[in-house]
């Protein structure tokens, strides 16, 4: 497991999860910019590291500040969780950056 490096700080924004952590990524499709793709959108992965908390780019896109500021992580998922006919190795993952407005607990 990687603990990864805070590049951002966190200051007042606190991070919900720690490496180790499952979650789930929320499912949603607002009208405006967003950065979550929809193929992990509704799945359960683990917490691979904390990056640091960033302007968040669904507020800057539309000139907003960026704030408030979300901590963001590189999260991991099973390959064969992400797309049902996937013929590769058990133990192909995909590692993806995800701001935690986009998180949630997982089961």
């Amino acid at each position: 497991m990687t603990s990864g490096r805070s590049n951002g700080e966190i200051g007042t924004e606190s991070a919900r999860f720690k490496p180790g952590d499952r979650v789930s990524v929320r499912v949603g499709n607002p009208s405006t910019h967003y950065r979550t793709p929809m193929y992990v959108q509704g799945k359960t992965g683990r917490v691979d590291a904390l990056w640091g908390a960033y302007p968040n780019p669904e507020s800057l896109a539309y000139g907003g500040d960026g704030t408030p500021r979300q901590p963001l992580y590189r999260v991991e998922f099973v390959q064969k969780d992400l797309w049902g006919d996937y013929r590769g190795s058990e133990n192909d993952k995909l590692l993806i950056d995800i701001y935690q407005n986009w998180l949630e607990p997982g089961g």
